[in-house]
């Protein structure tokens, strides 16, 4: 009997200890003495959106908008084909995703186009028969929805990659409902730069510039061009003081979707840009255009703007190529970035935008604090006055059971938020909850005239289904929030169910070692209670 009390003793103190090597590195270091900072556990525990201030982002992915791109694509790919080929054969799109051939109309051609579709485009299929000197194919439906469904995943890939080079520490970043994304920031000051940065679409394109066409002259504008403009700020504050024109080819020569590297370095005049390498295929397609339009401008492009526009010297085999335009280094940091990241497979849209300030996290946490402090001064008044010297023992057992429970956050290297500590505070009602109905049925045996051993043994053992019933149904209520909540709910959710399953240990270890323990040590008669 002694050694198993022995060995539950140790097993209490083991958790106590642990725990608390876990929650320790939740604090800022300087709090923590330097010996006992060497053995801490694990990372700890960090502040939610709600209490420490941050960006609270809800974007919608356009998914139609990547079917579209995607069919863009397709299409030049297709054109591009049917060239290769020799075919003689063009192909132009058509409504509801398809594309209309157009060929001399004999057999052997149709045959040689139909073989190469077979061939390279498995994502299409015939909308409809042959007539005459047309073929009709459109993307499968199968295709369009792995195209939208994957632009969402795509997209939350893209966004966290982005957050995480701009240096937010635990972001949360998750997919809700089809085309949704929620965006939490904790932390962030400059909501404006970090915004900027994830709506970013990135869609980087090397265009020519239509040097024929001068817009002083009031030419028109060819339907193989357009305009596009460029961003004039001054280089002091980074404010837009004009925009320049640009008429440049629709047709892109190069698209960012080559890239490998993109970096931040400084020019001769102390001006940052960003220097960009394309992979093999791009540094050969970067070759082969800028040997056959030296003297001619290249419009650098992203998300349809100008970024510069020089003039191409000579050719430039290697595959690197450089990003200028008056950027002051945070811009130029941004845009390497997004450039790195790679580009969003569909644009999206700021549905829901919330900024927290700092002081209203400081606000939070002190009223978090107070609730927390004032509620257990509260049941420790009334377990210590109401049932006394077993008052002071579950007295012990809350306080074990919020030390284990913020120790396996802090080893989960959980967030706290408000709905959290919200939680925390229901798990220690529910373990006051459990002691009163272990207290009563003791209560209960005594009164029968049982021995104190006896009472405790059957006190525990009686009130073990209820708190069980109790305890299950509240755990299944916390499962459905977890499964089906938003981020809040999903905090308040995994500290109740950490609470439930740690009250079951304190309850029925934690507070029944020390009954056990003093009637151990000394035979009692009588039992404060």
């Amino acid at each position: 009997m002694q050694k198993k009390l022995a060995g539950r003793l140790i097993a209490v103190a083991v958790v106590a200890l642990l725990s608390l090597l876990y929650f320790l590195p939740s604090f800022s270091e300087d709090r923590i003495p330097a010996p006992l900072r060497a053995v801490t556990l694990g990372e700890g525990l960090t502040l939610g959106l709600d209490l420490q201030g941050g960006i609270h982002l809800v974007l919608r992915v356009e998914r139609e908008a990547a079917v579209e791109n995607f069919a863009e694509r397709t299409l030049e790919s297709l054109n591009r084909t049917l060239a290769e080929e020799k075919t003689g054969a063009s192909a132009k799109a058509e409504d509801g995703y398809g594309f209309r051939i157009t060929y001399d109309g004999t057999g052997e051609v149709r045959s040689l186009i139909q073989a190469q579709i077979d061939k390279h485009f498995r994502s299409v299929e015939q909308a409809r028969p042959p007539e005459g000197m047309f073929m009709f194919l459109r993307l499968t439906e199968e295709e369009q929805e792995r195209i939208r469904t994957g632009a969402v995943t795509q997209a939350v890939e893209t966004i966290r990659n982005r957050i995480d080079q701009f240096g937010v520490a635990e972001p949360l970043i998750q997919q809700q409902g089809l085309d949704e994304i929620l965006v939490q920031l904790p932390g962030v000051g400059d909501p404006d730069r970090a915004i900027d940065l994830i709506g970013k679409t990135a869609l980087l394109e090397f265009r020519l510039v239509n040097e024929e066409v001068n817009l002083n002259r009031g030419d028109t504008v060819p339907e193989d061009s357009e305009i596009l403009y460029q961003r004039i700020t001054d280089p002091l504050t980074g404010v837009e003081i004009d925009r320049e024109p640009h008429v440049v080819k629709r047709r892109a020569m190069l698209t960012g979707d080559t890239l490998t590297d993109a970096r931040v370095s400084i020019d001769q005049f102390n001006e940052p840009y960003v220097g960009i390498d394309f992979d093999s295929t791009g540094a050969k397609i970067f070759g082969q255009v800028t040997a056959e339009n030296v003297g001619r401008r290249f419009a650098i492009i992203l998300d349809g703007n100008v970024y510069s526009a020089p003039v191409i010297r000579e050719a430039i085999p290697g595959g690197r190529a450089s990003i200028s335009g008056s950027f002051t280094p945070a811009e130029a940091n941004d845009l390497a970035i997004v450039l790195r990241a790679g580009a969003l497979p569909a644009p999206v849209t700021i549905l829901q935008n919330v900024t927290v300030g700092p002081s209203l996290g400081a606000d939070s946490i002190n009223a978090g604090l107070v609730a927390t402090l004032a509620g257990l001064s509260l049941v420790v008044a009334f377990m210590v006055v109401y049932y006394r010297m077993a008052g002071g023992i579950s007295v012990i057992a809350i306080v074990l059971n919020l030390l284990v429970l913020m120790g396996a956050l802090g080893a989960m290297h959980a967030t706290l938020t408000l709905p959290g500590i919200a939680g925390i505070l229901l798990t220690v009602g529910m373990g006051v909850d459990s002691n009163v109905l272990i207290f009563e049925r003791i209560r209960e045996e005594l009164k029968m005239g049982k021995t104190v051993r006896l009472a405790i043994d059957q006190g525990y053992d009686r009130a073990l289904v209820t708190i069980i019933d109790a305890h299950v149904t509240t755990l299944i209520t916390a499962a459905v929030l977890f499964l089906f909540g938003s981020g809040p709910v999903k905090g308040f959710a995994v500290t109740l169910s950490l609470g439930i399953l740690i009250n079951f240990f304190t309850a029925f270890v934690g507070t029944r070692v020390f009954f056990d323990w003093m009637n151990a040590k000394r035979r009692l008669a009588t039992l404060s209670i």
